[in-house]
């Protein structure tokens, strides 16, 4: 989707049948994965960044969605999923979606002040938890380790080197640095992607601000050369969160009280940017993720373009 939001913005879509496909696909990907024995259990070993945790929990999810994309090729939504086939199984391609009003990519302003972190130096880092430039904070919260690959779902699932994800979300309150935290640059980065298509970005865990689920921005730039500025961007779209792990951490983490609530009042069926994505999309848009809220949590994802 491609309109802007903003957090207190209302939702009015019906939250009917596509939850149902939603969860069904959820359903039959944890299925799936335990009969192949395919079951994501690794945790990041840190230490919580201030976060403040009231309890350990454990959340695991399935590692893979492949399975879901060539179990969900039925769907109500109008967007459109195309998928390539590789000997371990399918990628699908992304839906656009919008980069928000907070993008950070120097495509809007703030106080009469065009807004482009690409442009800062030292924004090309894995650990985006700490501001860079003259500023200085740290973004307290659960640690993330989330490793992304990024391939060509035009062409075989063929991994993408030398492409540039940056990656932004907002904090454990749902602010975003930059815009509502004016004095920070944190949760913000770019990487170039391996041999293998894939970059890791050590972050936090984001928190759920009213209106939307909870989520993580990102771009894909041809080159590290070509990603300064929004102009030169190949996709823009969003990595959701699963459900039941959000709703862990934000139950176990006192610093994350508000997001109860938030996330109460929001299903991926009347989220304004993921209500019309296909079940596939939805399902290979969802990060995988493992751990609990002392030791943090690893995620993969594999993002899917048309180069």
């Amino acid at each position: 989707m491609t309109h802007l939001h903003t957090p207190n913005e209302p939702y009015h879509k019906d939250e009917g049948s596509l939850q149902d496909l939603i969860e069904n696909v959820a359903s039959r990907r944890r299925t799936l994965s335990i009969i192949g024995g395919g079951l994501f259990t690794a945790t990041f070993a840190s230490a919580c960044g201030g976060g403040g945790g009231g309890g350990t929990t454990t959340a695991t999810v399935s590692s893979s969605a492949s399975s879901s994309s060539s179990s969900s090729s039925s769907s109500s939504s109008s967007s459109s999923a195309s998928s390539s086939s590789t000997a371990s199984g399918t990628c699908t391609t992304y839906a656009e979606e919008t980069a928000g009003p907070y993008p950070g990519d120097g495509s809007n302003t703030a106080s009469g002040s065009v807004i482009n972190v690409l442009a800062l130096s030292g924004i090309n880092r894995s650990d985006i938890r700490t501001s860079v430039g003259s500023a200085s904070g740290t973004a307290p919260g659960p640690p993330m380790t989330l490793t992304i690959t990024l391939v060509n779902s035009g062409n075989s699932c063929a991994p993408l080197a030398g492409y540039v994800i940056y990656l932004w979300h907002c904090t454990r309150d749902g602010l975003y640095s930059l815009y509502t935290l004016t004095g920070e640059n944190y949760l913000r980065g770019v990487q170039v992607t391996d041999a293998n298509g894939q970059v890791t970005f050590t972050t936090i865990f984001p928190g759920c601000y009213d209106g939307r689920m909870p989520h993580l921005h990102v771009e894909v730039y041809p080159s590290l050369a070509a990603a300064t500025s929004y102009a030169n961007k190949l996709k823009t779209s969003q990595f959701a969160l699963p459900r039941d792990v959000c709703a862990s951490v934000y139950a176990n983490v006192s610093a994350y009280s508000a997001s109860v609530s938030n996330l109460n009042g929001i299903t991926f069926a009347s989220d304004n940017v993921f209500s019309d994505n296909s079940a596939a999309q939805l399902a290979a848009q969802t990060i995988a993720l493992s751990g609990d809220t002392t030791n943090g949590y690893t995620g993969t994802v594999t993002y899917g373009v048309t180069i």
